[in-house]
């Protein structure tokens, strides 16, 4: 399972402020003290929140909240809001950067039985002018027996479900419409919903939120898209695929 770089801090979120960045007091070790970069007492540092959506149910004031740690100087911010505490226990996984490498480590490693039997798998590859896929999986490396796979982190919490999005989304509404696309072709598409938090029931589109989307996302299911779910496991050092969830469309 993929793991963190460095052990993890925790702190109570402050607030988050323009999107990208929180205000987070550090309430266990840290290693800044001892470099005396942090002088106040109790120490609050700016992280960098690497989630361009609402973070509902995720990133309330208050939360038990866990960053990494980057001294790296070319970094503006060298703290990056990993998870958040559940009010229930278990961590959400808030980071939006590394679903795509949980997906395809489990991939690899034969762990999502659906998406075996390929012999090569690659990130981040161009399906249009416009658009690229998270990752693309060739069965026998001649390019004509593909699987392309969009991901989404999935963190909203909508009793008794876990949905998407958590916010309007017109780059989401785009990658539907390319999967819905190349499925229309021939090729197999899968729109892959990471679920990463450890409660609730199933999954469903958050058309209260965005109906657009679940619009989009019902059509793409009939265009022949896969849509799968599959829960996250998250721990203080690693996170990985667990179990896949019901998806629930109508």
């Amino acid at each position: 399972m993929p793991s963190f770089s460095s052990p993890l801090i925790k702190g109570r979120l402050i607030r988050r402020y323009k999107r990208f960045f929180a205000d987070v007091e550090l309430i266990d070790g840290h290693p800044a003290a001892p470099l005396g970069i942090l002088d106040a007492e109790p120490p609050v540092v700016v992280a960098h929140c690497p989630n361009t959506g609402t973070m509902k149910t995720c990133g309330e004031p208050g939360s038990i909240v866990y960053l990494s740690w980057n001294p790296d100087p070319k970094r503006k911010l060298h703290f990056t809001w990993e998870l958040t505490e559940g009010p229930l226990g278990g961590l959400i996984g808030v980071n939006t950067a590394r679903p795509n490498a949980i997906v395809a480590e489990a991939i690899s490693a034969g762990q999502i039985p659906s998406l075996q039997g390929y012999s090569s798998l690659k990130r981040e590859v161009p399906i249009s002018r416009e658009s690229r896929c998270d990752i693309v999986l060739d069965r026998d490396g001649s390019g004509r027996d593909l699987c392309v796979i969009e991901i989404k982190n999935v963190t909203l919490k909508l009793d008794p479900y876990i949905a998407f999005p958590d916010a309007v989304t017109s780059r989401g509404l785009k990658h539907l419409h390319e999967l819905s696309r190349l499925a229309s072709e021939g090729v197999r598409s899968v729109m892959f919903f990471l679920v990463n938090r450890p409660d609730g029931e199933a999954f469903r589109g958050a058309h209260e939120i965005d109906p657009k989307y679940v619009a989009a996302l019902q059509e793409a299911a009939a265009c022949g898209v896969e849509i799968m779910a599959w829960r996250a496991l998250t721990t203080l050092t690693h996170s990985g695929v667990g179990s896949e969830i019901k998806v629930q469309l109508d």
